[in-house]
């Protein structure tokens, strides 16, 4: 277990804003990613609809006039049942069953009276292998999570412990990624994701994107998130530039490679 908890406790993260900080914790990347990089470059197209759960449909964008179709477009399957957190879990044996449940791993909200800890802790349950569950580093994950939560309650106004306010949120959700290496058992990719904050219902939104370095194994018949694919994720990664982030729409999105997401009928 010791070099279990050494890949969980030295990752390498550059976050711009308390909202991509709190995407990176409550993931679960804060103990696994080698990568956790924030970028405030605005997206093309606004937003319309926004995450409202775990499980909830992904951000739209307007097309601009200038839109770049993406070169590479993917439906990712869903899980098969929703587990006793509410997480999406049960994904197929494959590529795209992998990228699915490292997607459903960094769809995330934390509003109301929904926390940090509350998301961090959901995440951790489902998606974390068993061999890298411990007592010890659910601690370590629920201490950055209340950390977090202060900071973002700071901003909103409100006292520690409180429900942030009405119209007051951040919100994660995946819009592409980009395979490192898989083969039938693991996978490594990029996660690309866009965190958007509101401080209260009459300030405007903030948004970002983050750049995770992710890994899952096949594990007692789902897909995990483990500290051995992280570190082989690493190792694939040594010396190699990472992906520049740009959202779908973008020419720097098909430049960087990424695979864009559609969403499932």
């Amino acid at each position: 277990m010791a070099r279990t908890r050494g890949s969980w406790n030295s990752p390498s993260i550059w976050i711009a804003g308390a909202a991509a900080a709190a995407v990176a914790t409550l993931t679960g990347y804060l103990m696994f990613s080698g990568d956790d990089s924030a970028s405030s470059t605005p997206a093309k197209g606004g937003t319309g609809s926004s995450v409202s759960s775990p499980a909830g449909p992904p951000p739209s964008y307007a097309a601009p006039s200038d839109w770049t179709e993406p070169e590479r477009w993917v439906a990712l399957p869903r899980g098969q049942r929703t587990d006793a957190g509410g997480s999406e879990v049960g994904f197929p044996h494959t590529v795209e069953g992998a990228v699915a449940m490292l997607k459903a791993a960094n769809t995330t909200v934390i509003e109301g009276d929904r926390s940090n800890v509350d998301e961090q802790l959901r995440i951790y349950r489902s998606y974390v292998g068993k061999v890298d569950q411990s007592a010890s580093n659910a601690e370590q994950i629920e201490k950055n999570a209340e950390q977090t939560d202060r900071t973002l309650r700071k901003k909103a106004g409100v006292l520690p412990g409180e429900p942030l306010p009405s119209g007051a949120y951040v919100r994660s959700y995946v819009i592409g990624y980009k395979i490192i290496k898989a083969s039938p058992d693991e996978v490594s990719v990029w996660v690309l994701a866009r965190v958007t904050q509101k401080n209260g219902e009459l300030l405007s939104e903030s948004s970002s994107f983050t750049r995770t370095l992710a890994g899952a194994q096949w594990q007692d018949g789902d897909w995990k998130m483990t500290g051995a694919a992280i570190r082989n994720a690493r190792q694939a990664t040594q010396g190699k530039a990472k992906p520049e982030m740009a959202a779908p729409g973008d020419a720097a999105f098909n430049a960087a490679a990424w695979t864009a997401i559609r969403e499932a009928s």
